[in-house]
């Protein structure tokens, strides 16, 4: 029987046969994917290396410079220095009440625990001025600094250091800063004459539920009464532009009305102010508030 030779000659589509358990190849154009070549497999999404060297070398930062303490401490001291100094002459400062002058709302005398206010120095900006029942540090004319003693000393180096710590506010400054309270403003006219009810101005009494109660000096009432708790005093009118203080211890307060034979009648010029007082901040158990009150209603 004749064969025929094309039986036995392979089929090149046919899967060849492979030795030893090996796999066979792919068929041609569709070559399989081999381990770390980079390409998926069926199922196993995007290819990742995930066998990076960790001997790679790393990006660095930059690193903070750094300085020994030595350095570092006088700069943070001047920097301190500055920012307590830019506060204290612009935002307010703390000053010490020294006398009975504002009792009850303010506490002070020789040898107790005065009270320490913080003053507000921004309160007046933006065409503000004082009104009526503010509480006001201010800087007295010459005719009211008769009394007042420098507390700095004759010492160029120590006074240097005085001004430095009054700029930063550890140290009073150099100044005849009193404290009281507004009665009247420019153009009003204020007045206690004999049979008037009390303070007055435009011919109304003003409040005086917060002054000290009972007086605490007695008035001679040949020359004063008990309802102007103290002298007599006026018609005054207040210049533009200035103020009529009282303290609110009226019998024990040298304030406007033992000025009124000066330049300007015992009046403020509003500059002179320097700032409002906001609050009692020490001893902690006088901490509040400082009332300023509507006293012309």
């Amino acid at each position: 029987m004749t064969t025929d030779p094309k039986k036995h000659q392979p089929n090149p589509d046919a899967a060849a046969p492979y030795a030893g358990g090996a796999e066979p190849q792919q068929a041609a154009g569709h070559a399989a994917p081999q381990p770390g070549d980079g390409r998926a497999r069926a199922g196993e999404g995007t290819a990742t290396d995930e066998h990076k060297d960790s001997s790679a070398p790393q990006a660095k930062g930059k690193e903070k410079k750094t300085y020994p303490w030595w350095v570092e401490m006088p700069i943070i001291l001047v920097a301190t220095m500055l920012i307590l100094g830019m506060f204290n002459i612009f935002v307010g400062r703390l000053y010490l009440i020294p006398s009975e002058s504002m009792e009850p709302t303010l506490h002070g005398c020789e040898g107790c625990t005065n009270d320490r206010i913080f003053v507000n120095k921004l309160a007046y900006l933006g065409g503000k001025e004082p009104q009526p029942g503010d509480v006001v540090v201010f800087v007295g004319e010459d005719s009211w600094n008769t009394t007042y003693v420098s507390q700095r000393s004759d010492n160029g180096l120590i006074k240097g250091l005085q001004n430095a710590g009054s700029m930063i506010g550890i140290i009073a400054p150099d100044e005849n800063a009193l404290v009281k309270r507004v009665i009247a403003t420019g153009g009003q006219t204020v007045q206690c004459r004999p049979g008037d009810p009390g303070v007055m101005v435009d011919g109304k009494k003003v409040d005086d539920s917060y002054t000290m109660s009972p007086l605490v000096n007695p008035v001679d009432p040949t020359t004063g009464s008990d309802a102007c708790q103290g002298e007599y005093f006026g018609p005054i009118t207040v210049p533009d532009d200035h103020l009529w203080l009282m303290g609110d211890n009226r019998t024990n307060s040298l304030d406007s009305r033992g000025h009124v034979g000066d330049e300007h009648q015992g009046t403020i010029p509003v500059e002179n102010v320097v700032g409002k007082v906001s609050a009692r901040v020490l001893p902690l158990d006088r901490i509040g508030g400082v009332a300023h009150l509507d006293i012309q209603q």
